[in-house]
Formats: structure tokens, sequence, C-alpha cells
């Protein structure tokens, strides 16, 4: 799923801002409903806790911090600091982890009716809607 969620905000990377990396627009994007379901601490300790073990897999993570709004701070930095591909990664570690906090204390059926409301328009009921497939035929 999270690799999905990467695939489907670098897509529509063309209408965000230069710059912005997947991972922390899918951290953007999660955060307000986040907030609502768990509050602004709440959301802060599940991402601070996902980047806490994400750090352990992407050591390049250790200049991204959670800022008390529970937005990330440094993640954008990354990439211009490490490779294209180490901070790619490192997004996709943490956006990984996220998602493996929410299964785990919010369960499988909340975790994908929250992303699918974020995303109406993706498919992640592990079929490949044709028109993601279409976007990704585009972008290569």
């Amino acid at each position: 799923m999270a690799q999905r969620l990467l695939t489907y905000e670098a897509v529509a990377r063309e209408n965000s801002e230069p710059g912005e990396s997947a991972a922390f627009r899918v951290c953007e994007r999660l955060r307000r409903p986040l907030i609502t379901l768990a509050g602004v601490a709440g959301f802060r300790s599940l991402l601070s806790r996902a980047l806490t073990l994400a750090r352990a897999e992407a050591p390049s993570l250790s200049a991204v911090q959670v800022a008390a709004d529970g937005s990330l701070k440094g993640l954008d930095e990354l990439a211009s600091q490490t490779d294209k591909e180490q901070a790619r990664d490192g997004g996709a570690v943490l956006i990984a982890q996220l998602i493996g906090q929410l299964l785990t204390f919010i369960g499988e059926g909340l975790t994908l009716r929250l992303v699918q409301d974020v995303w109406p328009e993706a498919a992640f009921d592990r079929r490949v809607s044709e028109k993601e497939r279409e976007k990704r035929e585009h972008t290569r």
C-alpha cells in the first residue's frame, strides 16, 4: 500500500510544489484525517514512531523531524543532501512504517477506508485501476 501511495503521488507531482517529495505529500495528505481521528498529539506520536523505525532501515532519515503540528521537517532537504534514489527509498520506508503503525493501531479495514477517503480515485484493493495503469505508463 505504501508503494502504491508513493507511486500515485509521484504521478500527481506535476500539480504540486516543485521539490516536494512523494513521501512528504503522502504524509501531508494523511495528516488531516489522522489528526481528526487521533488528535495532533496522537498523530505526532504515530509519525514519530514510524520515523524512529524507518531510521533503522534508512539512516539518511536522521535529519528528518516531526514538527509540533505533525508535519515533517527535513524530508525535502534530504533529496538535496543525498542521491535521488536514497532519498526516495528513505521516504518509502517512512511511509511503509506509517502504514504499518496504522494497521497495528486501527486495523486493516479502517486503514484501507481512511486511505480510500484521502485518495478516492485510486484503487487500493490489490487491483490496479485502469486509470492508474495508464498514468504509470504515461510517466515512463
